[in-house]
């Protein structure tokens, strides 16, 4: 299952005040995009939006083509968008099973492709390495692989969009390295991905395209594979370190 998704002059902020101004681009389905630029940029603003944590005050989003810019994060959820938070997104006294079974619970619907069990044993095929740790606490793994047990549980939902809001946010060089393997494989999916990453390499490096976004507004869109190789926009937009 995949899905388009078009934002249209998005404006949205806090408090009154806009973070956000006129965002615009267009997601096709099956494809990967990716949201790079400096800190306080807006970056995690566009996807509270996006995954309905935050009202639009101005603008439109459409998700295959339907209207949802007035649906609550949970009414979303039902639309078939998922969403993995860079914290907090694994219940950590809970075992990894339990994770996975919970999470594919949530929405046992008829949207759901497969059954509980069917989908469980796909995810273990998308992430082997949670296999030898079922049983284990979610918050005794490490960094990278509770990142694996968040991506895993919100693709239990079946989703048509997966939004990753900094996956590789406080791992070593070399976890963020494997993280991304796993991030290719979900791409194999087809489902249509929306991602913000700190490491501008690994986050172009699995994108269809690419978008900077600065003070709230979208200065560069492009072909992800234009954007990595210019080394101006990376010292002009995101410091020479990324």
């Amino acid at each position: 299952m995949t899905a388009s998704l078009s934002i249209e002059n998005l404006h949205a902020g806090y408090h009154g005040k806009n973070i956000l101004h006129g965002v615009a681009l267009e997601l096709p389905a099956g494809s990967a995009l990716t949201i790079i630029g400096p800190n306080g940029s807006g970056k995690s603003t566009l996807l509270k939006a996006v995954v309905g944590l935050l009202p639009l005050s101005e603008g439109r989003l459409l998700l295959a083509g339907q209207d949802i810019s007035r649906l609550d994060a949970p009414a979303r959820a039902q639309r078939a968008m998922a969403y993995v938070p860079q914290e907090n997104n694994v219940f950590r006294n809970m075992d990894v099973a339990d994770n996975l079974r919970m999470s594919g619970e949530f929405l046992q619907s008829a949207r759901a492709a497969s059954p509980l069990r069917a989908r469980m044993d796909a995810m273990l095929e998308l992430f082997p390495e949670l296999r030898p740790h079922l049983r284990t606490s979610a918050g005794l793994l490490s960094g990278g692989q509770r990142q694996m047990v968040a991506m895993a549980s919100a693709l239990m939902q079946s989703p048509a969009l997966l939004v990753l809001d900094e996956p590789s946010a406080g791992l070593s060089p070399r976890n963020a390295e494997l993280l991304f393997v796993v991030i290719r494989r979900i791409r194999q999916t087809g489902v249509t991905l929306l991602m913000i990453e700190q490491n501008v390499r690994l986050g172009l490096s699995v994108a269809d395209t690419g978008l900077v976004l600065v003070a709230g507004k979208v200065r560069r869109l492009g072909a992800a594979t234009e954007l990595a190789a210019d080394s101006g926009l990376h010292h002009l937009y995101l410091g020479s370190g990324q």
